[in-house]
């Protein structure tokens, strides 16, 4: 029985490199020699390119000069613009011309791979300034001026440039045909490692950010939160911290304010003043009928609006009429004495009127044994004038004089 012949395992082709310099060099000299007058018709155009683009870069830097009165955002696209680099115009610009200087293919993957390294660091470095240059837009706002906020700008920077030039270098590294799936997957645990060991921090941070691009209120604002009412007077990094009404400082973290229902009392573009207005039982029909009428003429005199002015209820000792006033803006201080000129008015009026509002006080009324209703109160009976006269004084009595004994 002959012996299975044992077959040798081919070795692995060994990895091709990017470029074999020999080739190179012989592929280029007979490139030139075939090709000059395409190279130096490229030649000319990518000098041409390169001119454009450098205009281009000027132009950027024109628009984002502190003395130039651009709107913000022109400035930001125009500091990005500044920041474009002369590797990644000169290889915009080969590359460009490339194929129409009929490049070898060994030096048409050198070109390739250069522009691919421009092109990813160039765009992270946009992208990056883009970033910063939005949130700084948001944070050059008056409201927005507090130490802690330009503090934190250093590490906001610090993590838009780290996060940026990390997918870029993944970006840059699968276009060169490296396997980074494991890479990807150590960045990922790290990642989390670091959010979960700090993730009161970064929750703090992002919730800052949040305020900063949302703008729910701003530094100076009156706000009302759960149970506290006060304004806000500062924006930091972790923290926001209100003066309350009553005088206290209320420090709240920043994603547990967000996480409450906020109601922001500077935004809103009216005060509703309401009043319930009881007048008696007795008002006769036809003055309950034109009530409402003056209660709107009453708010109209004093320049407020009468959003609602009607019967409400019958209450326990009185009409109930509810009146709904709107004062434009949103200063108390103008409400407050319309509020009071208001009341005073109604008063005035309810006394020219007859108009009574009366006391919460409850009436008895009893019956008598043939079922009639005995009044509270006695009827009123005309007054007798009666003549006092003087009482007689009683006679005075002398004391006895009695002998005294010697």
């Amino acid at each position: 029985m002959n012996p299975t012949p044992v077959v040798a395992a081919s070795p692995e082709p060994a990895a091709q490199p990017l470029v074999d310099l020999p080739d190179l060099w012989a592929s280029s000299i007979g490139w030139v020699q075939t090709n000059w007058f395409q190279i130096i018709v490229a030649g000319v155009l990518g000098f041409a390119i390169v001119t454009a683009l450098y205009a281009v870069r000027r132009l950027g830097k024109r628009w984002c000069r502190p003395d130039r009165n651009f709107g913000p955002w022109l400035k930001i696209i125009g500091r990005t613009i500044s920041r474009t680099t002369d590797y990644f115009i000169l290889m915009v610009a080969v590359r460009l011309v490339d194929g129409y200087a009929q490049t070898p293919p060994v030096l048409d993957r050198v070109v390739v791979f250069l522009f691919t390294i421009a092109a990813v660091l160039q765009g992270a470095i946009w992208a990056r300034e883009l970033i910063i240059g939005a949130i700084e837009h948001r944070t050059s706002s008056e409201h927005y001026s507090g130490e802690a906020i330009l503090n934190a700008m250093g590490l906001i920077r610090l993590l838009v440039g780290v996060a940026v030039f990390a997918i870029a270098a993944v970006v840059l590294l699968d276009n060169l045909g490296v396997n980074v799936t494991g890479l990807v997957a150590g960045l990922g645990v790290g990642g989390i490692a670091i959010g979960l060991a700090a993730q009161g921090i970064f929750a703090d941070l992002f919730a800052a950010l949040a305020i900063i691009f949302d703008r729910p209120f701003s530094r100076g604002d009156a706000i009302s939160f759960g149970d506290n009412r006060g304004t806000i007077e500062a924006i930091g990094l972790k923290s926001t911290r209100i003066r309350a009404y009553t005088g206290e400082r209320i420090v709240v973290a920043n994603k547990n304010l967000l996480d409450m229902q906020l109601f922001n009392l500077t935004e809103r573009d009216h005060i509703r003043l309401q009043f319930t207005i009881g007048v008696a039982y007795e008002t006769p029909p036809e003055v309950l009928a034109r009530l409402p009428g003056i209660l709107k003429e009453l708010v109209e005199a004093e320049g407020g609006i009468a959003a609602r002015a009607g019967f409400e209820s019958f209450g326990a000792s009185s009409l109930d009429f509810a009146l709904f006033v709107d004062v434009p803006g949103a200063d108390w201080n103008v409400a407050h004495p319309l509020r009071d000129r208001l009341l005073v008015s109604l008063m005035k009026r309810f006394a020219e009127e007859g108009i009574s509002i009366p006391f919460p006080t409850q009436t008895t009324y009893t019956a008598a044994p043939d079922g009639t209703l005995i009044m509270p109160y006695p009827e009123v009976q005309p007054v007798k004038r009666v003549d006092l006269q003087p009482a007689e004084k009683p006679p005075t009595e002398t004391p006895e004089r009695r002998p005294s004994s010697s």
